[in-house]
């Protein structure tokens, strides 16, 4: 017993001694890449993100594999990130797979699906209950193979210059929001329209659309919002748990060592953590600035929310019936979603309940 001890010691000290040497480091081939973001500079969290995983990329591979980092416009347009790195213009892009929900509806599920699930849930069914399998050839189509990269988590729903009390409130109203949710919008009778981050505030101040949402105080305060709209709603029913992605060509995946491959699903899992953990550090200052500097805060009614979910639902089942794939999906998704509710019912959200109330100002 204590000399196969004293030889699996020695095997593993051969084994780190080895991967330790100099010389293994320096056979790797060296590899650069450029990598087109769909997010503004302005935003040291999703594009601090992507210079995150790619710096991080470096430090794994001892500088051996390079990916340099690019903003909306510098290469490509912010919602054309996916076709650049499908057709081999760029290596591999940093985006949000529910922007190109017009190619095919079951890219929503690489972000999120409204009423879904939060950043914790989104990354157990992808990594643990078959989501990323699901999701492969989805990928695959559009020439790219997906890594999941990072997380927002909750966001919010959105700044208005009017108050939304009922559903007619929506209806006319032009709204800035991402993915398939502007269709749930414009079930509602509101006119939805997809903008890339540095667009939306001059469309705002221009009157061009009546409200926008992003992400969440951190970033709509750097973004300025709070100055050409008065009300901020909550929730951001469609986006509880939003995913971002590291959209790699497939050519380019494939021809990458299996170390290189590796080095950047630990980056972007890293990543992950990295950015849903930022946002809860920086949010909740962010939120007190942008109150006490005179937006008000409203949560949505409970019946416009209501008619929100009932939209939902008939969307899925429009869209379902056209598209199997998509339909295939939203039930796995839905079943793991009912399972995730029973038990964060139990668990994490009684546990949230139960901290507002023995915390709460007496």
């Amino acid at each position: 017993m204590h000399r196969r001890s004293l030889v699996a010691s020695g095997a593993v000290a051969t084994v780190a001694g080895a991967l330790a040497a100099p010389h293994v480091a320096n056979a790797q081939p060296r590899v650069t890449w450029r990598c087109a973001g769909s997010f503004p500079k302005s935003l040291d969290t999703l594009y601090g993100n992507q210079e995150f995983i790619c710096r991080r990329v470096a430090e794994l591979t001892d500088g051996n594999f390079q990916i340099r980092s690019f903003a909306p416009g510098e290469i490509v347009p912010a919602l054309q990130v996916l076709d650049a790195a499908g057709s081999g213009t760029v290596e591999v892009g940093y985006t949000a797979p529910y922007y190109y929900v017009g190619k095919d509806p079951s890219m929503t599920f690489g972000t999120a699906l409204p009423f879904g699930l939060n950043s914790r849930q989104m990354w157990s069914w992808l990594y643990h209950a078959g989501g990323r399998e699901l999701l492969a050839p989805v990928w695959r189509e559009q020439g790219v193979h997906g890594i999941t990269a990072g997380n927002t988590g909750a966001q919010m729903g959105g700044w208005f210059r009017r108050e939304i009390r009922t559903v007619q409130d929506l209806h006319g109203l032009k709204f800035r929001i991402g993915g398939i949710a502007g269709q749930i919008f414009q079930k509602l009778g509101a006119v939805a329209q997809q903008l890339g981050g540095a667009d939306i505030y001059p469309a705002l101040e221009r009157g061009v659309i009546d409200g926008a949402e992003w992400v969440g105080p951190y970033d709509d305060e750097k973004l300025g919002f709070q100055r050409v709209a008065r009300y901020y709603y909550y929730p951001g029913w469609w986006e509880p748990g939003p995913t971002t992605e590291f959209m790699v060509n497939l050519r380019h995946w494939e021809s990458l060592p299996p170390t290189y491959q590796k080095a950047l699903e630990a980056a972007c899992a890293e990543g992950y953590c990295h950015l849903v953990a930022r946002y809860d550090a920086l949010n909740p200052a962010a939120l007190r600035r942008l109150v006490a500097a005179g937006a008000e805060l409203r949560p949505f009614p409970r019946e416009v929310m209501a008619a929100f979910y009932r939209a939902a639902q008939e969307l899925w089942a429009e869209i379902g019936a056209r598209n199997p794939r998509f339909k295939q999906i939203l039930e796995h998704f839905e079943r793991f979603r009912a399972d995730q509710q029973a038990w964060f019912r139990v668990a994490e959200d009684s546990f949230a309940i139960a901290m507002a109330q023995v915390t709460q100002p007496r």
